[in-house]
């Protein structure tokens, strides 16, 4: 069997900034209600003028991670994009991506796991190329949350949390033994669906329904999440993943050279730091600027850690999410 390493990153956010002072003029919320319960001081939204889309950033992000592996469009095999805020109900974001980029006819993959969509996308193109399939793969996390996104006092507990963006890479076929990505653990528990969800427009609540019902009150087309639940499973099963993988390389906390988290919520990351017992070297954070971009968090970060050197050849880093589904899992990577 081959091995899957990334070779190319590259993440784009759009240029207009949100701080918690411009939302608190919307809305009734303020800078330190937002960072205290979140940790965010700023966030990435689209503006209204922009071209940008979600399907758009995926191909930006794109470019970047195929130009930094030292390869084409051409020399791209397949497509796997993540999302939950696709530009159209169908199809999905990665024709959209195939087209922008001018590729050849790839096939292209959508992957629907929310906030651990990244984690899964990637799980998915490591099969593909350990089983010889294919030999370079782009996978994509890409998120347009603010066009739907209830920017009222009523929506506050969400709105404040989301951001837009999007993030790349390049998985590669390596015969390089213990190099790569060692390992990947997915899991999901439907019961919890409804505590971190958008229920419609959708064919269970379509859109006919929402017209003749016409009922100002109906907050259902918004996304709803049951904050204190979330957090309460988030930090039991981020931990899993992480053991999980300890377990199934037989490694130790203390091999872990870096961790990047989906960006959830800083308290999140910074629970699982302190049972860990991890320095704040050992794991990246960025929430405080982009505030949570579901699929495209994980990429986002691991992008700008790169960039700034945070990851060296040889090290361990640990991929880990937790989101709607519920879902979850963990990537272990060999640099």
């Amino acid at each position: 069997m081959y091995n899957a390493k990334i070779t190319g990153l590259g993440f784009y956010v759009p240029e207009q900034v949100v701080t918690n002072d411009d939302l608190s003029k919307i809305m009734d919320t303020n800078d330190a209600w937002i960072q205290e319960r979140t940790g965010i001081q700023e966030r990435r939204w689209i503006h209204k003028d922009s071209e940008d889309s979600t399907s758009l950033m995926g191909a930006k992000a794109g470019k970047i991670a195929i130009e930094r592996a030292g390869l084409t469009k051409d020399d791209i095999d397949f497509i796997v994009f993540a999302t939950l805020s696709p530009d159209l109900y169908f199809p999905g974001g990665g024709v959209d991506v195939q087209a922008l980029l001018d590729m050849p006819t790839i096939g292209a993959l959508d992957v629907r796991n929310q906030c651990s969509g990244f984690v899964y996308a990637m799980s998915v193109a490591d099969q593909f190329i350990k089983t010889g399939m294919y030999k370079n793969i782009l996978v994509i996390g890409s998120e347009y949350h603010s066009g739907g996104l209830d920017k009222t006092t009523r929506g506050r507990g969400v709105s404040v949390i989301f951001g837009d963006g999007a993030g790349a890479v390049v998985l590669s076929r390596t015969e390089e033994k213990g190099k790569g990505i060692l390992s990947t653990h997915l899991h999901s528990e439907g019961k919890h669906a409804k505590e971190l969800v958008l229920e419609g427009p959708s064919t269970s609540r379509w859109v006919p329904e929402i017209i003749e019902n016409n009922d100002p009150n109906d907050v259902s087309f918004y996304p709803y999440m049951n904050g204190q639940f979330v957090f309460k499973h988030a930090v039991t099963r981020f931990s899993e993943a992480i053991l999980e993988g300890l377990e199934k390389n037989k490694l130790s906390v203390t091999d872990i050279d870096l961790l990047v988290p989906h960006q959830a919520n800083l308290r999140i990351s910074q629970f699982i730091q302190r049972k860990f017992k991890l320095s704040d070297a050992q794991v990246y954070n960025n929430i405080q600027r982009y505030g949570n971009t579901t699929a495209a968090s994980v990429v986002i970060a691991l992008s700008e850690a790169w960039e700034k050197g945070k990851i060296k050849d040889n090290d361990l880093v640990v991929l880990a999410a937790f989101g709607s589904g519920f879902t979850w899992g963990s990537v272990f990577i060999r640099w």
